[in-house]
């Protein structure tokens, strides 16, 4: 209990005492203001994100359902149903095609006693795109580096906008990856003493700890430009005694839960809920 509390405790008691007997409890609401202004748009197109580290749950898509379902519910945006972009494989052929271009060098002319060079050119992939795909998995923050390119490509946000006339673009990337860890940790103890009252106690043991780390990052893009309009990185953790099993799908839902009213703050007016006591 802090100060404040006991104060206001005591203070309570001392005006009851003194002959105040009505109290009440007041639900009032503290609105928050949205971290973006979203009035020039009527649609928001959940498009896709890069995602790694565990294979048991596909963040990609899981992150995109989640997250049309709660814009439905709780904003005036009306939400894009299309098809999830498969980003990983989008921005590794960008990347490709960025590496397989010639670099500009002088013209053979322009050289004195120069002879005109053949351009090199690329070899031919001959790999089955599955097998593409396998060979660039994305396991850690490092291995997301290579594709964050894409988020600054106006071109090919402002490409897909026109395509779903103009509408706010959610995308970014998504790392879920498993966590162990040791060392002390407090725990709740249940003793009765000698009449068979029930107290909880408090005791730090050593134990043992596996759980998984969610890291999002949301960029909110203009589809009428390509332009991107914010983001935002959030890191949340969760751990569980290593002795429970506790299904990967199961813990990426209870940690999407701590960041979802987040994610809604950037687009629209949160309210906080709370009461106050009123004394008569």
């Amino acid at each position: 209990m802090t100060a404040r509390s006991a104060a206001a405790i005591a203070s309570l008691a001392f005006l009851c005492a003194s002959g105040c007997t009505n109290f009440y409890e007041v639900p009032i609401e503290t609105p928050i203001q949205a971290k973006l202004d979203v009035s020039a748009f009527r649609r928001v197109l959940i498009a896709g994100f890069i995602s790694g580290g565990t294979d048991d749950v596909d963040a990609n898509l899981e992150t995109v359902r989640l997250l049309r379902s709660q814009l439905r519910s709780k904003t005036n945006l009306r939400v894009i149903e299309a098809e999830v972009l498969p980003l990983v494989e989008l921005a590794g052929e960008q990347a490709a095609k960025t590496a397989a271009e010639p670099a500009t060098l002088p013209a053979a002319g322009e050289i004195p006693g120069a002879q005109p060079a053949t351009p090199a050119t690329a070899p031919d992939d001959t790999r089955k795109p599955e097998d593409r795909k396998q060979e660039t998995p994305v396991r850690s923050k490092k291995d997301l580096e290579k594709f964050d390119r894409i988020f600054a490509d106006a071109a090919f946000w402002k490409k897909l906008g026109e395509e779903y006339e103009s509408p706010l673009i959610v995308t970014g990337t998504i790392m879920f990856t498993p966590h162990q860890t040791a060392g002390f940790v407090n725990v709740n103890r249940e003793v009765y003493d000698q009449l068979g009252r029930r107290q909880v106690m408090q005791s730090r043991v050593y134990q043992e700890r596996k759980g998984f780390i969610l890291e999002p990052k949301f960029v909110f893009i203009d589809g009428r430009t390509g332009a991107t309009l914010h983001s935002e990185s959030y890191r949340r953790e969760i751990l569980y005694p290593s002795a429970q099993s506790t299904p990967a799908l199961a813990s990426y839902f209870e940690l999407m839960d701590q960041l979802i009213p987040d994610f809604l703050g950037a687009l629209s007016t949160q309210k906080i809920r709370g009461t106050r006591i009123l004394l008569r």
